[in-house]
């Protein structure tokens, strides 16, 4: 096991177990002593498993989350906004779109995330993914517009560590 993979498997055995005791509420030493024997079996087995890989449990990206979760969350409120005012109208002004985009992520995970923050953002869901090429419904042409211009691609690939 390198130094890398120790790495993967301590930072996987503390996140399971910070999600325990945030889940839990409870900071008794006996659940603490549950919570940590529950982590390290959790992250032994999916050790065993062969899932705690760079894909299954991407700690490349933790330096760059601080920059690219607010900025994700600000794309979410705008685009809610957006979606809340279509609704209100009362001509409902929509133009259902499928579009195809071509990722430009160097990663499957890149793809993966830049699909899953299409789909997180309102007004937008990607429909299928094959390879590079993912289809995106969006709720306006202009919403299929802002894709095609490519700024979430870019953020992304930057958030990948690509760029």
């Amino acid at each position: 096991m390198t130094l890398s993979k120790h790495i993967r498997f301590i930072s996987l055995a503390v996140t399971l177990l910070v999600f325990w005791l945030i889940l839990s509420g409870h900071y008794t030493p006996m659940l603490i002593t549950i919570g940590v024997i529950c982590a390290l079996a959790v992250a032994a087995l999916g050790w065993r498993m062969a899932v705690v890989d760079e894909e299954g449990h991407p700690v490349g990206l933790l330096p760059r989350v601080p920059i690219y979760w607010p900025w994700l969350f600000l794309e979410i409120i705008k685009s809610a906004w957006a979606v809340t005012k279509l609704i209100l109208d009362p001509k409902l002004p929509i133009s259902p779109t499928l579009v195809k985009i071509r990722a430009g992520q160097k990663t499957p995970i890149g793809v993966n995330i830049y699909a899953n923050s299409i789909t997180l953002t309102p007004g937008t869901i990607t429909v299928e993914a094959e390879g590079k090429d993912l289809l995106v419904h969006a709720i306006t042409s202009e919403g299929a517009a802002d894709l095609g211009e490519g700024v979430m691609d870019r953020k992304v690939t930057w958030f990948e560590g690509a760029s």
